[in-house]
């Protein structure tokens, strides 16, 4: 019994507490038994003589029983105590060694985790470095092609209600803005806006695609650009040039670039044009309705001209209201413009710079004529048509460019 209660004051207790305790407990069982013993006595033996012969003799064998006892469990709990400390120690040592074992094997751990996870985003860093300098060959940082049948509607706002602000034909580059849900914001050309992201390539798909439709292209850099029929200043001049140009460019020479021209090929001096490489670009909806390129000015102009249909025709007049004659009208016209013209058909075509009706945008002047001799003109406003005071029959009309043979085709505006 004295072992289970040692067994459970034991438990749970600091050092120092359980020897108190058990010192205790050994003590108030021997008073205990002592009084159990002199009980017993008494029932055989008189009165006090008795309780005095056995308390005298009790107390002797009690308090022996007791120093024997209390001494006995003491050291058998010292050596138990000596035994649990040794085992705790034992076991506190292999929990630390293990603990620290652990610690090593996490810190190891951590730190494989944590160079993978550096490797990874150094990895991914080189990746849109190197993407970004793929497309500043192509004049972008974060580039886009556009792959569709035809073109790609730009809506200034994402959603398929918002007005069209320009079109990006197919394998035309792009800088990507950023994106909102399905719609991608992008800047191609004049044009900014949104199309749908899923008629984007990006990344390294991309720069593949750019790589497989890429133009190189010459940029006139002088005001007026002599294209000649050989790689040399002695050579016959085909045609001329205005700043801005851009040219298709066949091949780079030792000072001279070859370049197409209408279907043809001629050489340009490289000391006089900018060369990139380039992508074709999106077009505003004044580019779609008048042709690549279409400035803002030729836009304005046509529209200035046309709004001058109906007026009467004058010989030798240049009132755009009450009358004026084929080249009394584009003198007119183009002086709203900054740009003086002589009053004749004839010396008009010798103006500015000749260039095939194929290539012909909304402002270019076409000549009319018999044989040679040129008698007519009138302003090109795009799609097959041009503006003109025919007659003092008709007066200021619309015809169909080629209503008759065009003699010359002649470029004034220079943008």
């Amino acid at each position: 019994m004295i072992n289970e209660v040692f067994r459970i004051l034991w438990k749970g207790t600091d050092m120092k507490a359980k020897w108190v305790k058990a010192a205790g407990l050994l003590a108030a069982g021997s008073l205990i038994f002592s009084v159990a013993y002199i009980d017993e006595k008494s029932g055989s033996k008189d009165g006090r003589a008795v309780m005095a012969e056995s308390t005298s003799l009790q107390e002797n064998e009690v308090s022996a029983g007791v120093s024997s006892t209390l001494g006995g469990q003491i050291g058998n709990y010292a050596m138990t105590d000596a035994k649990v400390t040794s085992g705790v120690t034992d076991a506190m040592s292999d929990y630390l060694s293990v603990t620290a074992a652990d610690m090593v094997s996490v810190s190891e751990s951590d730190r494989d985790v944590t160079a993978s996870g550096q490797e990874e985003e150094t990895q991914e860093e080189d990746k849109e470095k190197a993407l970004a300098e793929a497309a500043g060959e192509f004049g972008y940082t974060n580039l886009g092609i556009a792959q569709a049948d035809g073109n790609i509607n730009v809506r200034e706002v994402p959603g398929t209600e918002a007005e069209i602000v320009g079109k990006l034909p197919n394998n035309a580059g792009c800088e990507i803005i950023g994106t909102d849900g399905e719609w991608t914001q992008i800047e191609s050309g004049k044009v900014k806006g949104y199309v749908k992201s899923e008629y984007l390539l990006t990344g390294e798909a991309a720069i593949a695609k750019a790589q497989e439709v890429k133009q190189t292209v010459a940029t006139v850099t002088t005001t007026t650009l002599y294209v000649r029929d050989e790689a040399n200043t002695d050579s016959h001049v085909i045609t001329m040039m205005p700043e801005g140009e851009e040219l298709e460019v066949l091949e780079v020479l030792d000072g001279w670039v070859k370049i197409n021209v209408d279907s043809d090929e001629g050489y340009v001096s490289s000391d006089y044009v900018s060369i990139a490489t380039e992508l074709p670009k999106a077009q505003t909806m004044t580019e779609v309705r008048y042709g690549q390129g279409v400035s803002d000015v030729r836009v304005s102009l046509v529209s200035y001209a046309t709004q001058f249909v109906g007026n009467p025709y004058v010989w030798g007049g240049t009132s755009l209201t009450r009358g004026a004659d084929c080249s009394g009208f584009v003198l007119s016209v183009f002086a709203n413009y900054g740009i003086s013209l002589p009053h004749s058909s004839k010396a008009q075509a010798n103006c500015g710079t000749k260039i095939a009706a194929s290539d012909a945008q909304p402002g270019d002047l076409f000549f009319y004529g018999n044989g040679s001799s040129i008698n007519h003109v009138a302003i090109y406003i795009g799609g097959g048509r041009v503006v003109h005071a025919s007659s003092p029959k008709s007066g200021i009309k619309i015809s169909g460019a080629y209503y008759r043979t065009p003699v010359k085709v002649v470029r004034v505006i220079n943008n």
